[in-house]
This record gives structure tokens, C-alpha cells and sequence, in this order.
């Protein structure tokens, strides 16, 4: 599955503190549904009232104070293109690959709200291991509806102008200059972000969803991380068991659909075939409603599968034999109700370990029965 390119050790070296990192502060993203979060106070890139304060043997993390215009200037440019008449009030909306926003937050939280972070924010790049360049790749991609009318009206918001200028400001800046940007990190996740100017920051550490469309040259496991999406489902609350699962297979096509929590939530498998890509959405909407995923996506690469072992949570079907008549049902029919019971704790067990991670962020506290407590109640 995994495509393998040579590259720098630097990189490599990179890409494995960010496994650790990511998986502590940027898996947790899929947990809660993508709605819109609290808004913040960002001027120019920072959000107003954050600290910033050393801590040892964390991995050290340099976040840029990028030019208003590449994060409070998209969202409020999204809120502008929607018929916003306050864009001061307009917050960063809630879509499946707003992982690049919890991240941002996170690392302009104070020092104290982050326990059990594995990074540490630094105000010194001199003393950095990485750099995060908070650009909002995906938001920006979704401000207008009518991508051509940007195209051809020079007033009209423009994603491929905005990429253009964040890599010129990019390639002003001495850290990036210092290794051609090997050392930075950058989110993009939408399958579509950055596509105009992949080939000058393909040296960084991409955040990717996946590799469909990106040339091997451009993005590689040896230095790129896969991230997840932003779940549009609700959590399931129940216990697990098969009682209240009376659908044996369901296919979300369109996550909108107003039936779409009861229906994964009264279903025991759900089928993941690739989207417009390998990956897509629907995946973490079954992880969350510990319905069963099955997986058809021959090329597919999953978030942090060094950590998580997926054959435990997920059964994988080859492409070509999902199209043979009567395979799929005839495969899920024969598989146990205790089987399906061990799938749906694997993947309760998943999502319980992602909120702990989540409540530990939040909370200074190292009572066990107050850590269980928060993580319940996340």
C-alpha cells in the first residue's frame, strides 16, 4: 500500500516525533462531531491570551505568526462569502477536515491546559525541532462555492492567490530558506489543498488524508503523516451488542441525510469503499458508531497504523472480490455475533483511548477516578 521515496533523514527523523505528536493532539479530532468550535480571538496568527512556556523532554515546536490573511482572514472571508454582515463574530465552521483548526488551538493553548502533550510550544525558533506553518489549506478551498467565478473576478476571494502568496512569504523566511523547509509542517487535508504550489513544499512534512492525489514525488509515508477526518456522526452512547442492529450493511452515500445517526447506529457493518480518493469520512463516522467498518479500498492508508492495529476494528475486502454477486452479504452473514461483539469493543476501546487523551489536555489533574470522569464526559 505505502509508497517509499528517499529523502532526507531530517525528514524521516521528523515524521516519527510526529506520529507521537499527532497522535496525542490531532487524532482526537475525530472524535467530536465538525461543528463549528468556540471562536477565539486570533490577531495576527495568535490567539489573544495564549502563553507560551518551556517544558523538558518535549519535542519542540515553533508555530509561525503567519500573516492574519492565512488564518482569521479566511475564516472571515468564508463568513463573507455565506452573507455575513459582522465577520468579527464569524468563527472557523465545522467540516470533516478541520483537524488543521484543533491543532492550530491547540498549540495556542497555555502551557497548563496542555498536560500530557508530547510538544511544547517555544517563542525562540533558534530552539525549535519543528516548524508549523497554521495555514488554513482546506477552509480555504471551501470560501467559494463558485471556485471559477474567483478565477475570473479579481474581487472575489481566490484560493489559488492565497497559496500563492503564503509560499512567497514562506520562502522569505530564514528557518524555511535554512533546509528548504524540511522541518516544517504543514496541514493538508482536503485531497484538493495546496494543489497549486505541492511542488515547492514538498519538502515539508505534509498532514494528508491520504496519497490519491499526490505524486509519489511529492508525498511519501517515509516523511508525510496521515491524518484522520472529522467525524459529521454523533457518538454512539449504548452499550455495545447486536439487539438494536437490525441492518446487517449500510452505505452512508450522502452524510447530511437526516436518518444518518440512527441508521449507522442500528447497523452492524458499514461499508467504506473509496470515495473520490482512497480514503473518506464515512470511516470515522463508523468508528464512532462502533458499526463495524468494511473497508473496500485497495490503495488506502490509514491514520497511525504503527499504533493502531485496524484488523481488529475493520474487515478488509479486496476491490475485485467485493464486486463478485453475493460476496459481501455472504462474507458478513457468516461472521459470529461474538465476533461482532469483539470487533465493537476493539472500537470502543479507540475512541475511550482518544477522549482520555482529550480530557488529559484539558485537565492538570492525575486522579485516576477524576481522569475517568473526564473522560467520559468529553
Amino acid at each position: 500500500m505505502a509508497r517509499k521515496s528517499s529523502f532526507v533523514k531530517q525528514a524521516m527523523a521528523c515524521s516519527a516525533c510526529l506520529v507521537l505528536v499527532l497522535y496525542a493532539a490531532y487524532f482526537t479530532t475525530f472524535l467530536r462531531p465538525a461543528s463549528s468550535p468556540p471562536p477565539l480571538d486570533i490577531r495576527d496568527g495568535v490567539v489573544v491570551g495564549s502563553t507560551i512556556t518551556l517544558s523538558a523532554n518535549r519535542i519542540k515546536v515553533f508555530m509561525y505568526n503567519l500573516p492574519r490573511q492565512f488564518t482569521g482572514g479566511i475564516i472571515e472571508e468564508f463568513a463573507r462569502a455565506r452573507g455575513s454582515t459582522d465577520v468579527s463574530k464569524s468563527w472557523y465552521p465545522g467540516h470533516q477536515h478541520m483537524g488543521e483548526w484543533h491543532l492550530f488551538a491547540d498549540l495556542n493553548r497555555t502551557d497548563e491546559d496542555r498536560v500530557g502533550s508530547p510538544v511544547v510550544r517555544v517563542a525562540d525558533p533558534d530552539e525549535a525541532e519543528l516548524f508549523y506553518v497554521p495555514f488554513f489549506s482546506s477552509l480555504s478551498l471551501l470560501v467559494n462555492v463558485n471556485r471559477r467565478l474567483a478565477v475570473a473576478d479579481d474581487q472575489v476571494y481566490s484560493d489559488d492567490k492565497m497559496q500563492d502568496e503564503l509560499v512567497q512569504w514562506l520562502e522569505q523566511q530564514e528557518y524555511w530558506r535554512r533546509n528548504n523547509g524540511r522541518d516544517h509542517v504543514i496541514a493538508a487535508g482536503d485531497p484538493n489543498a495546496l494543489n497549486r504550489v505541492m511542488d515547492r513544499v514538498k519538502n515539508s512534512v505534509l498532514l494528508l488524508s491520504d496519497f490519491g492525489r499526490v505524486r509519489p514525488d511529492q508525498g511519501s509515508l517515509i516523511k508525510d503523516v496521515i491524518v484522520p477526518y472529522a467525524h459529521r456522526i454523533n457518538p454512539y452512547k449504548g452499550e455495545i451488542g447486536v439487539k438494536k442492529r437490525n441492518t446487517l450493511l449500510l452505505f452512508m452515500g450522502n452524510r447530511y441525510r437526516k436518518d444518518a445517526n440512527r441508521a449507522m447506529h442500528t447497523s452492524k457493518f458499514c461499508l467504506n469503499p473509496a470515495g473520490d480518493t482512497p480514503s473518506a469520512c464515512r470511516l470515522f463516522d463508523a468508528i464512532v458508531s462502533l458499526c463495524v467498518p468494511v473497508i473496500v479500498s485497495d490503495s488506502i492508508e490509514l491514520p497511525f497504523e504503527d499504533v493502531i492495529d485496524y484488523r481488529k476494528v475493520a474487515i478488509f475486502v479486496r476491490t475485485k472480490d467485493s464486486l463478485q454477486p453475493g460476496y459481501l452479504t455472504n462474507l458478513l452473514r457468516g461472521v459470529s455475533t461474538e465476533r461482532i461483539l469483539e470487533f465493537q469493543k476493539e472500537l470502543k476501546q479507540v475512541y475511550l483511548t482518544t477522549l482520555l487523551m482529550t480530557s488529559l489536555r484539558r485537565s492538570s489533574s492525575s486522579d485516576p477516578s477524576r481522569m475517568k470522569l473526564l473522560c467520559f464526559a468529553c
